[in-house]
């Protein structure tokens, strides 16, 4: 049930599905998210309107982007944030071509209690997926 957002600049024409469809298979490849629970706005930027180092993209002839995803605090390890953020930015690489090192993730972590969708939040969904446990002596 990610959200993810993902802006991004390149010279060369890429549709936004591929962005989005980039995106979610890697955070269900690397952070094992649901495709079927996973929203992604994929945001096209012109390059001459995203600066870095005071130069816009189109002078430094390079692309970026800039992907934030909004998961539940510890359903991912160290581990798989880190192989996220890094094949997120292969991919990207691939889709938009070469990226000017100053590209970011943001992999933003948030209770479970704070967060859902549906109207319901995502701890009430695992309450209600869990039975109470049996009470030994309980009758």
């Amino acid at each position: 049930m990610p959200i993810i957002t993902v802006r991004y600049a390149t010279s060369h024409e890429v549709r936004p599905e591929d962005v989005a469809s980039a995106a979610s298979a890697a955070s269900t490849s690397f952070l094992r998210k649901r495709a079927d629970l996973t929203a992604v706005i994929a945001e096209p930027v012109d390059q001459s309107r995203w600066f870095i180092a005071g130069k816009s993209l189109a002078e430094h002839a390079l692309a970026s982007f800039w992907l934030e995803i909004r998961i539940v605090e510890g359903t991912s390890t160290k581990e798989e944030r880190e192989r996220f953020i890094t094949g997120i930015f292969e991919a990207m690489g691939q889709l938009l071509g070469p990226l000017h090192h100053e590209s970011y993730v943001h992999v933003h972590e948030v209770r479970a209690d704070a967060y859902g969708f549906g109207g319901r939040t995502q701890e009430r969904r695992f309450i209600e997926a869990r039975p109470l446990p049996a009470v030994p002596g309980a009758g």
